[in-house]
């Protein structure tokens, strides 16, 4: 696993070398977490490839970048390619010779041989940077899923990437706020897929690559989640095929020269990742959990039975609320404001795997595959109102719930039933609604937002999947959305702060793909979730865990601040620097403050994304942006070999 960063440029000036090499060395020294092990950089005129190594596959020869058999083709990388055996086999019977054993160069020699449609060959997880010398063109590409992330930034006739956003700001990048980017973080926890909180920095989204010419970037994508649900037997044979390729999935994934174990909740998911380790391994598996002194969110017991059932080597960690000390590194590592809080026992278990191994497998992509989540079944006071035979009862209840004062007992209720099933879903996952987002911002901010609209660009998302089931829609949008830019932001940004390798095997292209296929009954039977995966978990696990309901990775915040920690939201959205910013309406924050402490309504998620707004804006606005650096590095590659990034 590597951090990678470097940028492209029109002016192909060979008397900028030297600055040229110390920006990129600057870039990758802010994301040197990612690879602590290895830099290395290739640098020609405007052009300038750096990385960070974490070493895991090829340890001895594996530093990064990689180039062709003439050096005109040149790679950067983060991330594992899965088939890169059977590529290579493939790619040497055609005349390609290869330098290294790593899975880096495999790319380079596909490249070379099927051009950009080699990307759509990878099975894996990666963010890479590809420099074509002799068309004088960069590619930017990332996984199917979002495991691994890519940003970039047009500045210019420059074009900065980096797979973490410090790496581009440590270049000089400017430091705007996206009103909009936060608008839509304010909704949902997280910023848009295609944009960040910063004006001038770009997510490349999931299965999108990107392509520089000549100061021009055109972003296309080549994969997308499949939208027919094909599979053609039945419910014994989707258990069969899908337990089979999760095996070869988990098999292929534990590809590793170095340490490896995995993160276990106690959930279907990750308990089901453990045992299809321990089938294959010929030692006992070293598993990681994380628990909270407060019982009702405390998992620990469930992955204790799931550890003994396996035999595993099991290490676990208890959070209190003096974990929250460690906000200020989450801020840091997020680069943006990112308001879920499961990112604090993530970072805690990351923390004590880092202990003991050095790759992880986890469980994330179950839920949005096979149909994890609650908001994937009805709720029953919903679908109570629905079958209550009371005519015109929806236009009564959107006309009821405007005119309901802001707290006021039965509003958000209306609000919800009052909703089409494409409002509905928004409805449930957004954190401030949009009347809510009015009251709360200034009015200089809601300006500048104009006819921003972060529900209205997620229910354009519906538009193309309408001959689908309604279940399955909702899979879709939360696999092209809350899973990259959340679930896999969290686990990518906390394994990586402490130098692990996340590696999800769930998410692997295989198991996408026949997932996709199996109908929506195959997933959710009735109020039944997880049916297809359930049925492969079942040879496996104890009974205890299949029957157990579903938890969630959730944190007692709500306990916390009310107790421990409950001057924690008033010191610092009351707080004097907070005031002089004025992005809120002072009195409407002050509200949400008194009812929360007084115990009136519960706004602990609320008040978690505006006090990890401050804290974000503490670090990366209010202190002064550090200038690219000018020293020259105390190495410089120009030509090595590669491994895994």
């Amino acid at each position: 696993m590597c951090g990678i960063a470097g940028f492209v440029d029109r002016a192909a000036d060979p008397g900028q070398r030297n600055r040229d090499v110390a920006v990129v060395h600057q870039m990758c020294a802010a994301i040197r977490h990612r690879g602590p092990d290895d830099e290395g950089s290739h640098v020609e005129p405007g052009v300038a490839l750096g990385m960070r190594r974490l070493s895991i596959i090829d340890l001895v020869s594996g530093s990064q970048p990689i180039r062709n058999e003439d050096g005109s083709v040149w790679l950067v990388f983060n991330g594992e390619v899965y088939n890169y055996p059977q590529l290579r086999t493939d790619l040497e019977a055609r005349g390609h010779r290869f330098y290294t054993e790593s899975d880096t160069e495999t790319i380079v020699h596909a490249y070379e041989e099927w051009g950009d449609q080699a990307i759509a060959r990878l099975r894996g997880m990666f963010g890479l940077a590809l420099w074509d010398r002799n068309n004088r063109r960069l590619i930017l590409a990332r996984d199917r899923s979002g495991i691994k992330p890519l940003h970039y930034a047009l500045v210019g006739d420059r074009l900065y990437f980096g797979s973490e956003i410090k790496a581009i700001l440590a270049a000089g990048v400017p430091r705007e706020l996206d009103a909009g980017a936060l608008d839509h973080y304010l909704s949902f926890l997280y910023t848009p897929s295609d944009r960040s909180i910063f004006r001038d920095v770009q997510k490349l989204p999931p299965g999108h690559l990107l392509e520089w010419r000549d100061g021009r970037v055109r972003v296309s994508k080549y994969w997308e989640l499949p939208g027919r649900e094909t599979f053609p037997g039945t419910d014994a044979e989707a258990a069969e095929a899908l337990g089979t390729v999760l095996r070869d999935a988990v098999r292929c994934h534990m590809l590793s020269d170095v340490p490896l174990g995995a993160f276990l909740s106690g959930g279907i998911d990750s308990s089901l990742v453990v045992g299809l380790m321990a089938e294959v391994s010929s030692q006992p598996v070293q598993t990681f959990s994380i628990g909270f002194d407060e019982p009702a969110y405390d998992e620990l017991e469930h992955a204790r039975v799931v550890a003994r059932h396996f035999g595993t080597d099991h290490h676990e960690y208890v959070v209190k609320p003096d974990g929250l000390a460690i906000l200020d590194d989450l801020v840091s590592h997020f680069d943006e404001p990112f308001g879920d809080s499961s990112a604090i026992p993530t970072w805690y278990v990351s923390q004590i795997a880092s202990r003991h191994v050095t790759v992880v497998l986890s469980g994330d992509g179950g839920d949005e595959l096979f149909g994890g989540y609650d908001r994937y079944v009805p709720h029953p006071r919903v679908a109570l109102f629905d079958r209550v035979p009371v005519p015109g009862r929806y236009r009564a209840a959107a006309a009821a719930w405007p005119r309901l004062p802001h707290g006021t007992r039965g509003k958000n209720f209306l609000r919800h039933v009052s909703r089409n099933v494409e409002g509905r879903y928004v409805d449930a996952i957004a954190l401030f609604q949009p009347d809510e987002k009015a009251a709360l911002l200034n009015a200089d901010v809601r300006r500048t937002l104009g006819r921003s609209d972060p529900d209205a660009t997620l229910l354009a998302r519906f538009a193309r999947l309408g001959d689908l089931p309604w279940a399955s829609r909702m899979m879709h949008v939360d696999f092209e959305t809350y899973l990259p830019d959340d679930v896999l932001t969290k686990v990518d940004r906390m394994s990586m702060a402490h130098s692990i390798e996340a590696r999800v095997p769930l998410l692997d292209n295989e198991v996408v793909e026949l997932a996709a296929s199996l109908p929506a009954h195959m997933k959710i039977r009735g109020l039944v979730r997880k049916h297809a995966l359930k049925a492969v978990a079942r040879t496996l696990l104890p009974p205890a865990i299949l029957e157990r309901p579903k938890q969630g990775f959730g944190v007692p915040l709500g306990v916390w601040f009310r107790g421990h920690l409950r001057e924690l939201f008033g010191d610092v959205l009351r707080s004097a620097s907070t005031r002089q910013r004025a992005y809120f309406d002072r009195s409407f924050v002050d509200r949400m403050v008194d009812e929360h402490l007084a115990g009136r309504r519960d706004h602990t998620m609320r008040l978690w994304q505006l006090v990890m707004f401050e804290l974000w804006h503490r670090q990366y606005l209010d202190r002064p942006a550090q200038p690219a650096a000018t020293r020259t590095p105390r190495t410089t590659v120009e030509v090595g070999t590669s491994q895994a990034g």
